[in-house]
């Protein structure tokens, strides 16, 4: 186990270096991910390589995030509506989620990925946290967001947590190493004042193997509900969602603008018949300049002029709200469709 003083000194020591070597790696969770096995498990002929023995000029890079999350099956579901309705295939991969498609976008190993809202204002205006501190991604640029990426504080229901504060002393899976997760976590942990605590980094399927085992005391998950993960635990576990309400959700607010209101509905996960009151923050989609503005508007308008083939975040991913809450600029090409 090690301290979250030294994940912060790990992540301070390796910086922007740090983000752009996650692009050359897949697997390892992250918020809307568990890990993978760097391959990008899609539903047919692309391989984790990134061969799908098509044109080059219309295959294109999409990373997501782990399976067990919500990034990696949206992500599916967009790759079978854009090759339906377009020249592109798209070959969808399994990675840590934001900070490191942050890194495959920068070095334009993807040419869309999916991240949060807040690690995007991060790595555009280099601020926020250690690894894009004076080192912004100016290359990056937003297409769309989707829907709120609820964070989730779950624990198995003997452990005797039931608060933020409970957490102080207890052994916490904060997400993979430099992931979105792991920012907000850190974040939520800090704004409450939980300062003791043995921080462990993993994605939510190992986390979900963790907690089932005893291994740790709690996780934190971030990704729109129902989580895979959670799901799976919830059918062999007796869980509890730690609510962030009250006091505690008013200083997490206080210490970071990114986070909003969002609630857990009751019957979310098997157990937990109750709703929970807690925080989020925003999925979107991102790209890099470097894409064409031709590209990316026919890429967004195959996705939202054909919404109607989602079966994931329907409630959510909307015209009228893909705007809503985006926090760097937009490409030309994104903007020349929302602007039609």
């Amino acid at each position: 186990m090690t301290s979250h003083r030294t994940r912060r000194r790990f992540l301070e020591a390796t910086g922007l270096a740090g983000v752009v070597a996650l692009a050359g790696c897949s697997g390892n969770g992250g918020d809307g991910s568990d890990g993978g096995d760097g391959g990008d498990g899609s539903d047919g002929g692309d391989g984790g390589d990134g061969s799908d023995g098509g044109d080059t000029e219309t295959r294109l890079s999409w990373h997501a995030g782990g399976t067990g999350g919500t990034y990696y099956p949206l992500s599916n579901e967009i790759k079978t509506i854009v090759e339906a309705n377009t020249d592109f295939s798209l070959n969808v991969q399994s990675t840590g989620a934001s900070v490191e498609n942050v890194g495959s976008l920068a070095d334009e190993s993807a040419d869309f990925a999916l991240i949060q809202n807040d690690i995007a204002y991060f790595a555009k205006n280099g601020t926020g946290i250690d690894t894009f501190q004076d080192n912004a991604i100016e290359n990056l640029q937003g297409v769309a967001t989707l829907y709120p990426e609820t964070i989730t504080v779950v624990t198995l229901a003997d452990s005797g947590i039931e608060t933020l504060g409970d957490l102080s002393g207890a052994t916490i899976n904060t997400g993979d190493l430099g992931s979105g997760t792991q920012v907000n976590a850190n974040q939520i942990l800090e704004a409450v004042g939980i300062t003791d605590y043995n921080e462990q980094n993993a994605g939510f399927s190992q986390a979900s193997e963790q907690l089932a085992n005893g291994d740790i005391d709690a996780a934190f998950v971030v990704g729109g509900w129902p989580v895979g993960a959670i799901e799976d635990l919830a059918n062999t576990n007796d869980v509890n969602i730690v609510p962030i309400t009250g006091e505690n959700r008013a200083a997490v607010k206080d210490a970071a603008s990114w986070f909003a209101d969002d609630t857990i509905p009751a019957g979310t996960y098997t157990g937990v018949d109750e709703a929970v009151e807690t925080v989020a923050v925003q999925a979107m989609i991102a790209t890099n300049s470097g894409v064409p503005a031709d590209t990316v508007e026919s890429v967004t308008a195959a996705i939202f002029d054909n919404l109607d083939e989602l079966s994931i975040k329907t409630e959510f991913i909307t015209v009228d709200s893909a705007q809503d809450g985006m926090s760097i600029e937009l490409h030309e090409g994104a903007a020349a469709y929302f602007d039609a």
